[in-house]
């Protein structure tokens, strides 16, 4: 934990102050709130779905992430994942990212800035993208609306099934409810892509406008179970065509410890 100059220098002017009279005035002294944070996660999934999509072939993955804060609201830091192994994406997804967030009214706040997703072991092909994203929270008692935008412009790591390069957009709407008197929260999530990283764009067959459009949507709920262990479940579905472990509707386990 990082301690600012100035939370340095009051400190010392409060211990003389306390050794010539008035000892109270150091009790009395809130502690100075760090400038810096960190926070960070380790998931163990039943299967990795990216926007409704398989990214590990059905089978269970290993996550984790960090996150450094500052007090400003500017924040940057990683996420990883494994991956089912293919040529072009390899078994990790890491994902770096930077950006801002903070209220800008009453219990509404903002969040934007840029992600880099990488995938290190990949062999075949170039599959890194970047995508700037940004939303808008807001808080109505127990419940949490969010409301958010993804775009990645045309780039080297976007395909489409003719291998050119494609762009994607990515609108989303997440509720989360928080059931009272109790530590379970209740999500509901509904996505809408049109480009390239489409639920069923690489589910075989000519590209066509149908392609590179699709829906996603999940219902579960989540509980702390013990201290910084939370455990969720959720129901995960997209629009298309189904191919097993790949597109198809499916029940994901969760396991977290956060700190």
């Amino acid at each position: 934990m990082l301690t600012s100059v100035r939370s340095l220098l009051a400190a010392t002017v409060l211990a003389g102050c306390a050794l010539a009279s008035a000892p109270a005035l150091a009790d009395d002294e809130p502690a100075a709130k760090p400038d810096f944070s960190v926070t960070g996660n380790v998931s163990l999934v039943t299967e990795y779905r990216f926007r409704g999509v398989s990214l590990s072939g059905g089978d269970p993955a290993i996550q984790g992430g960090i996150t450094l804060n500052h007090s400003s609201g500017f924040y940057g830091g990683a996420w990883s994942s494994s991956l089912a192994h293919t040529p072009v994406y390899g078994d990790q997804e890491l994902d770096l990212f930077a950006g801002w967030t903070g209220s800008v009214a009453p219990a509404l706040t903002v969040d934007a800035g840029l992600l880099y997703y990488v995938y290190p072991s990949g062999h075949v092909g170039d599959a890194n993208y970047w995508e700037p994203y940004a939303a808008i929270s807001g808080a109505f008692g127990p419940a949490k609306l969010k409301v958010g935008v993804a775009y990645d412009w045309k780039q080297k790591g976007l395909l489409d099934n003719a291998g050119n390069h494609d762009d994607n957009l990515y609108v989303y709407s997440n509720l989360d409810v928080g059931v009272p008197h109790t530590r379970v929260t209740v999500s509901a999530h509904l996505g809408y892509t049109d480009g390239v990283l489409a639920p069923c764009y690489y589910c075989g067959g000519t590209r066509s406008f149908n392609d590179r459009t699709g829906w996603d949507w999940s219902l579960g709920a989540s509980a702390t179970v013990f201290g910084p262990i939370s455990v969720g479940v959720s129901y995960i579905g997209v629009s298309g065509a189904s191919v097993n472990n790949y597109t198809d509707d499916t029940l994901v386990g969760t396991l977290t410890a956060s700190f």
